[in-house]
């Protein structure tokens, strides 16, 4: 890290009034008036990739606003937190998003929960708080209770649809009766073609950090954590724990790490199948969808032959992990992963060899590198657009370092692209999990005396089956944490789909979407708008889907 804090000095010189080396990163204190400038500095010097803005309310620890934009220092293998300090009377920022777009939601999301105004911001729009929230009630401030429910002054939306004498707009959700997290995508489109994209959600915003530092304890934060996502949860478990463990300075025994990083390959394989087993779906080719699926059953059963659960495993502690794995276990996990896998390979041979599923999934969806750059992606996302970017090998943890893999990159830039990256994660999946039983040491699982001091800064990144998974906290009193930060894959990658459905067909729309694996519902219906008569009908997702099958 000497190397690192000189070359950020060198760099941004006399604009850096402090910095902190912390686990897995550099946290750096600047002026609010020279934030541009080190940004600049931080991406075009060293190649910084945008990861989070974190707003911190840190009026109880030295009477100010903390605004923390985290930029991911690739081929330094460390992060780097550019953190100015705002005044508590009116906190003030210039924007960054101007020269880094995946910004835009971050600094939307410190002015509506922190109050935190943004000067420049190109789309001042409101991002979580919902229409008619009152002025001046910020949920993340300290002196906002969680229990609170405020009352909306206007409960209707104040949303006005684009129009336009050649453009149809085209609203997609908000809702379905079966998924979780509606969104709400709004197709400008023209003739056959998407021209733009409008897109708003957290419409069931849960407020899981305002719980954590409320109401949890350290070690029930895990729990809640695991919940934040149905298909990566134990993604979640894991980096927050990281988060707590770099900032009290906990070695976690060595045994505990490699169980931790068995069931996020375990996680990571079983995710992998299901979004296959759904991109054929959207496709058409229903037989891929169901072979997808059988093959995730017996990866399923390793889960549960783990942790004791096929999903929300509930194994992780600060310090290590509640529950060993035994040796009639691992044999099984072995004999299991070698059928998996013969059958995977026929189901790998079968997909790729439909030519219709290749033609629709080659050329469309594009993303370039540059922009995939600007707005931050991660994950198979920005490893289909020709970034060589993973966290277990840009910033490793667990029991990465011992495994030999390779990161699949592939620079076609389009829905063939980020398949093949899911296609060949998983064989690097199972083959990371061979080595891992190999080389599985004995010991405990658990570290000997975990104490946790306060206000203690961490960061923690986890390679998520969609990408980077972030957690940052502020170590609290009273076993509690003080600040906790969440960001999941998905924040950074759904306003890519800007680019990505820019100029694509309708048909190739909702294969797009899926093309990211996003974290939302979708609905089973669209009402489509013609904004020149004003008529309205609805079209049932099927038939949109049928139009763009085989």
């Amino acid at each position: 890290m000497v190397d690192v804090v000189k070359t950020l000095y060198e760099v941004l010189g006399g604009k850096i009034l402090r910095h902190e080396v912390i686990r897995d990163g550099v946290v750096i204190d600047v002026r609010p008036e020279d934030l541009v400038s080190v940004v600049k500095g931080i991406t075009e010097g060293l190649g910084g990739i945008y990861t989070v803005v974190v707003g911190v309310d840190g009026r109880g620890i030295d009477n100010t606003y903390h605004s923390i934009y985290v930029f991911s220092l690739d081929e330094l293998k460390t992060y780097v937190l550019i953190r100015v300090r705002l005044s508590p009377e009116d906190p003030k920022v210039e924007s960054i998003t101007p020269i880094v777009k995946g910004a835009n939601w971050g600094e939307r999301e410190v002015r509506d929960l922190l109050g935190i105004e943004v000067l420049g911001h190109p789309d001042p729009r409101t991002l979580i708080l919902p229409d008619g929230w009152p002025s001046n009630t910020y949920p993340l401030r300290k002196d906002f209770s969680y229990c609170e429910r405020p009352r909306l002054d206007n409960p209707g939306s104040n949303y006005v649809p684009q129009r336009s004498e050649e453009v149809v707009a085209l609203p997609y959700g908000p809702y379905h009766p079966l998924l979780h997290e509606p969104e709400y995508f709004e197709l400008h489109v023209k003739g056959e073609t998407v021209v733009d994209v409008e897109y708003r959600g957290f419409h069931v915003h849960r407020g899981i950090e305002k719980l954590g530092e409320s109401r949890l304890t350290y070690n029930q934060v895990p729990f809640v954590a695991e919940r934040i996502c149905g298909i990566c949860g134990f993604v979640h478990n894991v980096c927050y724990c990281q988060a707590v463990e770099n900032a009290a300075g906990i070695e976690v025994p060595e045994r505990a790490l490699y169980i931790r990083s068995l069931v996020l390959e375990v996680e990571r394989i079983h995710s992998h199948l299901l979004w296959l087993g759904v991109a054929c779906h959207v496709l058409g080719f229903d037989t891929g969808f169901m072979h997808a699926w059988r093959i995730r059953e017996p990866v399923m059963y390793l889960a549960e032959l783990l942790t004791g659960s096929r999903k929300t495993y509930g194994i992780n502690l600060v310090g290590g992990v509640r529950r060993d794995v035994n040796r009639d276990s691992i044999e099984k996990v072995v004999k299991i992963l070698k059928k998996v896998k013969e059958e995977y390979d026929h189901f790998v041979k079968s997909l790729t060899s439909v030519k219709e599923v290749v033609k629709r999934l080659e050329g469309s969806g594009i993303l370039p590198k540059s922009e995939a750059i600007s707005y931050g992606v991660v994950g198979p996302t920005a490893r289909g657009s020709g970034l060589k970017r993973d966290v277990r090998v840009d910033h490793p943890y667990a029991a990465y370092k011992e495994a030999s893999f390779r990161v699949p990159v592939y620079s076609e830039c389009d829905n063939m692209s980020r398949l093949l990256v899911r296609v060949d994660e998983v064989y690097e999946s199972i083959s990371i999990i061979d080595q891992l039983i190999d080389k599985l040491p004995s010991g405990p699982i658990m570290a000997e005396d975990v104490e946790v001091p306060e206000f203690r800064e961490g960061f923690s990144g986890v390679e998520a089956p969609r990408g980077e998974d972030v957690h940052y906290v502020i170590t609290g009193r009273f076993s509690k944490v003080y600040r906790w930060k969440v960001r999941a894959p998905s924040y950074n990658n759904i306003p890519a789909l800007k680019v990505m459905l820019h100029e694509c067909p309708l048909s190739d729309a909702p294969l797009t979407i899926a093309s990211i694996d996003p974290c939302f519902s979708c609905t089973d219906r669209l009402v489509v708008v013609d904004v020149l008569t004003g008529r309205k009908f609805r079209v049932d997702l099927r038939t949109l889907a049928r139009r763009g099958k085989l």
